[in-house]
């Protein structure tokens, strides 16, 4: 599992647009109402985006990789980190369930999900055996205090009050992922939308479409202008 996993991180970037990509396929539809899974799928998808926004915001973690190589100059244990060993990657994962319930696609969850669940779950093997060999009994001793993925919510509002929310950092870091799952919920709705013949007879829903994705695309256009132009200043590296 381990090797498994070094695999997986090596060649993500590589290997993960190919699963996206099925986002897009024609499949049987996994619910009857494609608006229901869109809603529902939004939902899921945005808690994990507050996950991974509450994680980056409150102490970041070197765990990015290196010349695509698990990497970590530090073991981090403070802000989520302190009730959920990788929350990173929970929040990762309900992005792609969400996702993948708003494109209301059968093929999606049948061959990418669990495609995902044991990448993610490689990959974790991988970088806990690094931090293992790299930080010792320390890691052991933090794997004994906090769960691999299931967050433990005794303890957040301390967490919370005790620590600077950088929002700077925020921006800088997920400013990319956080359009890429947005821009894939709206672009999925207009494959729905003509799956079912509908783009003629649905001008409202299709005018709204656009303008969620032009609004996005602006949003995410100004916070690459502020990130490249030094405005958000920040040492932030690549999350994982």
């Amino acid at each position: 599992m381990i090797k498994l996993g070094n695999f997986f991180f090596h060649y993500r970037n590589g290997l993960f647009p190919l699963a996206y990509a099925l986002l897009f396929v024609p499949s049987p539809p996994l619910l009857n109402d494609y608006r229901a899974a869109a809603i529902a799928g939004l939902l899921i998808a945005a808690t994990g985006q507050l996950i991974r926004a509450v994680t980056v915001g409150l102490d970041y973690i070197v765990r990015g990789g290196r010349d695509r190589q698990v990497y970590a100059d530090r073991l981090v244990v403070r802000g989520l980190f302190a009730h959920c060993r990788n929350p990173l990657y929970v929040g990762n994962y309900l992005l792609l369930l969400g996702v993948g319930l708003a494109s209301n696609s059968l093929l999606f969850f049948c061959v990418a999900i669990p495609f995902f669940s044991l990448v993610y779950w490689a990959i974790i093997a991988a970088e806990e055996n690094f931090l293992r060999n790299k930080f010792g009994s320390e890691f052991d001793d933090y794997c004994k205090r906090v769960n691999r993925l299931l967050p433990r919510l005794t303890g957040l509002p301390e967490t919370f009050s005790s620590m600077r929310f950088n929002w700077r950092r925020l921006i800088t870091a997920e400013y990319g992922s956080a359009y890429i799952w947005m821009a894939a919920i709206i672009l999925v709705q207009f494959k729905n939308l003509w799956l079912r013949g509908q783009i003629q007879n649905s001008q409202f829903l299709v005018l709204l479409l656009c303008l969620l994705l032009g609004m996005v695309t602006v949003a995410y256009a100004i916070a690459r202008y502020l990130k490249k132009s030094g405005a958000l200043q920040t040492n932030a590296p690549a999350t994982s």
